[in-house]
């Protein structure tokens, strides 16, 4: 029985790492062309990036270049024009920053009457979204180039907390002339705020607001086996894949996104099949149906997964082996050298001063409710502390549910209020 199991277990990770390696191949015939992809019937949403998307829908979007102090090079997105907005925008500007494997296009996938940007500008603020180092959006960097040097990829949460939300923070105040934002962070998007706080607490003090919407720090409870077993993998494989040169994972674009995007826009069925590939995923108790739709699924995997480092794919692998918010850990020895210590840093989350927000799910595979009620209990200032009260909202629903205007959305409109004025 016991050599049963170990067979099993050789071949899941065998598998996934399969699945991992395609996710991180590329070939000289991928991205397929967009012309080709619409001859074959993919959803038009699918094919269009941030500005193109917003302008199908009427609403008027700008693109902004952003270089961080260590020179890597972002896209942000700002919706300068609303559909419904027909008053003045209000003050100060808002920041939405997306999760781990995701860009800017996660919170227009679901279409303007659900999508978080749509519905944020619409009420008339001032948004702007970021796009953290790695992803399809921002892929560049002054010196390095991401197709040949792998040093552009060494890099994790920490390095996402500590340049990127500061530099996107920065610009966004010195265009817009105020002196301070507020910020809502998805998953990983809030996880990183938490970064910069720490290491970088006068930024905290620019942001008026934190509203983190199922906010990933610790995730020593994290249920989702795929994941837990995904990450681990990579982990483990990390030395090997980076002596090959393999150091950029799930990019648009390589083999097994290029596959799975063909394959959920093939008829409803498959969209269907894709659909369970979410709930696998984000390991939900229950399914949430009518949650996300099957059109806003063939949509989502024509941009997800947006790509990032193997870095910080073995990270989040470490991250459910610890019951600490922590740096990342070299092993001993090395720990000793990086950190001067043998284990790693924990992140101070005591640093985090500005008013905290959190809604959660209590069906989240992927950021569990534990693991919130351990940060609540760790930062100074939370506001307030909410669980959706759908039974069945998960991790995936934050970005892509057609449910978001009726559960997160009011809440989020609230505190947005209270702290910004017309």
């Amino acid at each position: 029985m016991a050599s049963k199991r170990i067979n099993t277990f050789k071949v899941v990770f065998v598998s996934l790492a399969v699945v991992a390696v395609g996710f991180i191949i590329r070939t000289p015939w991928l991205p397929i062309r967009r012309e080709l992809k619409a001859s074959l019937g993919y959803p038009r949403d699918s094919l269009l990036n941030f500005t193109e998307l917003t302008a199908e829908y009427g609403y008027v979007s700008e693109e902004h270049e952003v270089v961080t102090e260590d020179g890597y090079i972002l896209t942000m997105f700002r919706i300068v024009q609303a559909r419904n907005c027909h008053q003045k925008k209000r003050s100060p500007p808002v920041l939405l920053v997306h999760g781990l494997l995701q860009s800017s296009d996660s919170f227009i996938d679901s279409g303007p009457n659900a999508g978080l940007a749509y519905l944020i500008s619409d009420a008339c603020y001032d948004l702007w979204l970021g796009n953290v180092r790695g992803n399809y959006y921002s892929r560049g960097h002054t010196r390095l180039d991401p197709n040949k040097d792998p040093k552009y990829w060494k890099f994790y949460i920490d390095e996402i907390g500590y340049y990127d939300i500061p530099a996107m923070i920065d610009h966004v105040l010195d265009y817009t002339g105020n002196n301070k934002l507020n910020y809502i962070g998805f998953s990983q998007g809030s996880g990183t705020f938490l970064v910069m706080c720490s290491e970088r607490p006068s930024y905290c003090e620019k942001v008026q607001l934190l509203i983190g919407l199922a906010p990933a720090a610790r995730q020593f409870n994290t249920k989702s086996k795929l994941f837990r077993t995904l990450t681990q993998t990579f982990e483990v494989l990390e030395g090997p894949l980076e002596n090959y040169g393999l150091v950029e994972v799930f990019s648009k674009g390589a083999v097994s996104q290029e596959f799975v995007a063909f394959f959920c826009q093939l008829s409803h069925f498959t969209g269907k099949l894709c659909e369970q590939v979410l709930d696998v995923f984000d390991y939900v108790d229950s399914s949430h149906l009518g949650s996300i739709t099957n059109e806003t699924t063939r949509v989502l995997f024509g941009h997800f997964p947006a790509g990032t480092s193997l870095h910080n794919m073995a990270r989040y692998g470490q991250s459910m082996k610890s019951k600490r918010f922590e740096k990342f850990n070299y092993g001993k020895e090395k720990n000793l050298v990086m950190y001067g210590s043998e284990e790693p840093p924990r992140y101070n989350l005591s640093a985090v001063t500005a008013p905290v927000v959190c809604i959660y799910g209590s069906n989240d595979g992927l950021v569990d409710t534990k693991d919130v009620e351990w940060l609540v209990g760790k930062i100074p200032n939370v506001i307030e502390s909410i669980k959706v009260e759908d039974p069945l909202w998960n991790h995936m629903d934050v970005t892509y549910s057609q449910y978001t205007s009726d559960t997160i959305f009011p809440k989020i409109n609230e505190y947005l209020l209270k702290y910004t004025s017309a």
